[in-house]
């Protein structure tokens, strides 16, 4: 019956139907002959709502909202000024500064696809005009963008606690270290290039500069400081703290920064609820498929090949780290999670593993897969932004993808990179 689920997923993506339809598909030829015989099928309508039922989802489509009112609402473009005069001098500082605009923006949005827009569309240009080059600036941007999903407020953490019954606070604190960890590579392999490639150095903006830039961005450097505090100390919970987000990038933006007009309220609320109805339905789409997987004892086979390999939890996670990075290479991240992550739990239950330290080791993964070749959706964003083929950004990004690999190691061979800070939540 597994095989049977996964080739009839399979042809129907190739087909060209979409992944959430073609898993709904899949799942229903799956129910019909489980067993070898018909199962009731209304099994699959409830598997769905009972995958997007929880209280906890509401977090998805409120801090895609917010991110949507910091975008228009100005909150971006101060957060790319401040970064600008905070690096100035520098050579290649305009590298640095789509490293530290992402970064920022990592602590609002939770959006890899949303920062790539949000930051590549002023500053790509922006790079190529200064000597840049076509295709480095686009690299730079999409490393940067990776930062979205690893930084809390995340997404993918989100849907991971859902997936695997645990904290989302914790998960969101778990990704703290790694993303300042990967975003200080990054910034090294800037300098790096800077050098080599002869890139131009910005005048050096005054220190009055800089401080006059922290005063226009201290509500929006605010946002995050208030995610992260209000989480910690208890003022919220994890899901208050998504609609407080909407209400301080709305207030912000409208009455302090005064660059939302109500007209485009509207716009906003719908692409909000388009972003967010793609990802609730791939969720709700994941439930009868994998009750199939699990039912299929797939997840026992796993367990059983990898303990056959090695029982030392460690090693596992390096091999999990593989499995994954080929994963996240073929498939996009959510489509990814709620495929193999009820398949790949039950390791983590049998040799004793944390669970928040697997899910980040997991949603890292396939963070990093955004930005690994062939499939590599973010080098497809920046690269239509900066009008660049694929293959040209695909080689420039492949040192900050190196260095991606390494943190990868580094949090399986070292749990307090992930459960430090989550400890203390």
């Amino acid at each position: 019956m597994i095989a049977l689920l996964f080739v009839s997923f399979i042809l129907l993506l190739l087909v060209g139907v979409d992944v959430g339809f073609a898993m709904v598909a899949a799942a229903w030829i799956g129910i019909e002959l489980h067993g070898g015989r018909g199962v009731d099928a209304v099994l699959l309508p409830s598997s769905m709502l009972s995958y997007v039922s929880l209280y906890a989802l509401v977090q998805i489509p409120l801090f895609i909202l917010a991110g949507e009112l910091m975008n228009r609402g100005g909150i971006t473009a101060r957060l790319i000024d401040w970064s600008r005069a905070l690096v100035s001098g520098r050579r290649g500082a305009l590298g640095h500064v789509g490293i530290v605009s992402n970064l920022m923006l990592s602590g609002i949005s939770g959006s890899a696809i949303a920062d790539a827009i949000a930051t590549g569309k002023p500053l790509i240009p922006a790079m190529q005009r200064s000597g840049y080059g076509q295709s480095y600036p686009a690299a730079v941007i999409a490393a940067g963008a990776m930062l979205g999903p690893v930084i809390p407020p995340s997404i993918p953490m989100v849907v991971y606690a859902q997936m695997a019954n645990e904290s989302v606070a914790r998960m969101f604190f778990s990704g703290i270290l790694p993303g300042l960890l990967l975003a200080a590579g990054f910034f090294v392999i800037c300098s790096i290039e800077a050098r080599r490639r002869r890139l131009p150095a910005d005048a050096k903006a005054t220190w009055r500069e800089r401080g006059r830039q922290t005063v226009r961005a201290l509500w929006a450097l605010g946002m995050p400081v208030m995610i992260l505090l209000g989480i910690r100390f208890g003022l919220v919970t994890d899901t208050e703290i998504a609609a407080v987000a909407v209400l301080y990038a709305f207030l912000v933006s409208r009455f302090i920064y005064r660059d939302l007009p109500l007209a485009a309220i509207p716009a906003l609320l719908v692409s909000a609820a388009r972003a967010s109805a793609v990802i609730l339905f791939l969720l709700a789409a994941a439930g009868p498929f994998s009750w199939l997987v699990a039912e299929s004892g797939v997840s026992g086979a796993i367990v059983g090949t990898i303990r056959g390999i090695t029982t030392d939890p460690t090693l596992t996670l390096l091999i999990v780290n593989a499995v994954m990075l080929v994963v996240g290479i073929l498939m996009e991240p959510l489509p990814a999670m709620v495929i193999f992550v009820p398949a790949l739990l039950p390791i983590a239950t049998d040799l004793g593993i944390d669970g928040v330290q697997f899910g980040a080791l997991i949603v890292i993964n396939l963070m990093v897969g955004l930005i690994t070749p062939p499939v590599g959706l973010l080098l497809f964003v920046v690269g239509s932004i900066g009008d660049v083929k694929f293959g040209q950004v695909a080689r420039d990004v492949l040192p900050f993808l190196g260095w991606s690999i390494v943190v990868l190691v580094l949090i399986a061979v070292w749990p307090p990179l992930t459960l430090w800070l989550a400890g203390h939540v």
